[in-house]
């Protein structure tokens, strides 16, 4: 494919994207295959001569839109949102044909400071304190990680690297294999499973505290279990806390919480993936408040701020933690500009050495919408989740399972959690709306997430009409 034949696919593959985002309501939003389903529909081995570019295209229709479950459909009401704009799929476009390797400064000057700027504008957007804003006085920073995966790994294994020194200092009979083995980290019993797998990787202990009615961590319990830890010989190092919990969207008491994990010289890192991005707008800013007791703080663009996957945004309140764990500097990789104090090398602030000009998507995104458009973008859906909860509360036959305070709403069918069950496999099967299940209190609960960017009323009140169509279908047979 030449520079010409570019051009000419080029604008027929932004049309041919135009328009599957233009119809993709027309589409069944979850796919109606088999596992294996791909391996029939096209050859065993890669062709040994080139094939025609209208062939390929043909295939993507033929071979895997069947197997695309629709994550921007109005009708995708699962997980959370995957967020979606064009302007990030422009800057994706640009950061592709860059396809510069930004490890450090001096591979790409524009893709590292760039990156710095735009995490200083978002934490300005959420009012962070100055510590975590790198263009002040203050000794943080921010960097864009793949997921919020990586933020909790990321900060799990500072937070070890840190506490291993503290202890080794004050104990030089200690081994790191000594102190490892009395590391123990904490979060809810509610958190993502990616903070538990966190610890796995990062070879530590981690238990899981109970949370109250609301389904947030308090205080009371924390210092319960570290107080028991560490008369146990054990040595509390860490704690996740969840501010939008997977489940239901629940906030730990981070304002409680915060002031004991620095009493005790815990690491407090603040998982925010779904939520922060909400905490643009001022009504919803006081869930962050306590944010200045956090070591770091992690949310993802890319659920819910209009930035297309991958771009997960963390801080931290010094750089030099983060650093301090995972620098090396090989002399293939040093540059003379290197020792100024003026310029970040992110390799050291994440798990991979490679890393894309993520930061573009941020900078278009944010002056093509302005802080306003976003704030009205998040202020629409969470409206959104208030007419299903209304909808939801009207049906006698219904229960809202947990206060909806953004985007998500929990509920179900009164009755046994077999009937719930029934009731989501209907739906799954029916093919017209996609939803995902929770456990709450031992309950079988339905989740309804407001999800795509062009999701309106008419949406949500066509999936509650299908939902309470196969209500009365399942209630109507006659072992119920």
């Amino acid at each position: 494919m030449d520079a010409a034949e570019f051009r000419r696919r080029g604008k027929e593959m932004v049309d041919y994207v135009a328009d599957y985002l233009e119809n993709i309501e027309k589409r069944l939003v979850y796919p109606d295959v088999e596992p294996g389903y791909l391996r029939s529909l096209i050859p065993t081995e890669a062709p040994l001569e080139p094939e025609s570019y209208e062939d390929v295209i043909k295939d993507v229709e033929r071979v895997i839109m069947p197997g695309i479950t629709h994550w921007h459909s109005p009708y995708f009401f699962a997980y959370f949102s995957a967020a979606s704009s064009y302007p990030a799929m422009l800057a994706d476009m640009l950061c592709g044909a860059l396809g510069c390797i930004g490890f450090s400064w001096a591979a790409s000057p524009a893709c590292t400071e760039l990156e710095t700027v735009m995490l200083d504008w978002l934490g300005k957007m959420l009012q962070l304190p100055e510590c975590f804003i790198a263009g002040t006085h203050g000794s943080g920073g921010g960097v864009i990680q793949g997921t919020a995966s990586e933020a909790t790994l990321m900060s799990l294994l500072a937070a070890r690297c840190k506490a291993i020194r503290r202890v080794q200092a004050t104990n030089s009979n200690y081994s790191e294999s000594d102190v490892l083995g009395k590391l123990v980290a904490y979060t809810s019993e509610q958190a993502h499973s990616s903070v538990e797998r966190a610890a796995l990787i990062g070879g530590v202990m981690m238990k899981q505290v109970p949370a109250d009615n609301s389904y947030a961590v308090r205080v009371d319990m924390l210092k319960k279990m570290m107080e028991e830890d560490k008369a146990a010989g054990l040595i509390p190092f860490y704690f996740c806390a969840t501010l939008g919990t997977t489940p239901s969207c629940a906030f730990d008491r981070i304002v409680e919480l915060g002031p004991l994990c620095n009493e005790e010289n815990i690491w407090m890192h603040i998982d925010a993936a779904y939520a922060g991005s909400a905490f643009i707008c001022p009504e919803f800013r006081p869930l962050l408040n306590g944010v200045e007791f956090a070591d770091s703080f992690n949310f993802n663009p890319h659920k819910w701020l209009l930035v297309n996957f991958d771009c997960s945004a963390m801080w931290v309140k010094k750089r030099t933690d983060i650093i301090g764990a995972f620098k090396m500097e090989p002399l293939y990789l040093k540059h003379e500009n290197q020792e100024s104090g003026l310029i970040t090398d992110y390799r050291h602030w994440q798990i991979p050495l490679g890393r894309r000009f993520r930061s573009l998507k941020l900078w278009f995104v944010f002056r093509l919408y302005g802080l306003q458009g976003l704030q009205a973008h998040i202020r629409k859906q969470v409206a959104l989740a208030k007419v299903f909860e209304s909808l939801v509360r009207a049906d006698k036959r219904f229960e809202i399972c947990a206060e909806v305070i953004m985007g998500l709403v929990c509920f179900r069918l009164k009755g046994s959690n077999e009937l719930n069950q029934n009731l989501l496999k209907r739906i799954t099967d029916s093919r017209e709306i996609h939803l995902v299940p929770c456990q709450l209190s031992g309950r079988f609960v339905l989740r309804f997430a407001i999800c795509a960017r062009t999701t309106e009323s008419s949406h949500i009140q066509q999936a509650w009409r299908h939902i309470t169509q196969l209500t009365f279908e399942l209630l109507q047979e006659p072992s119920h």
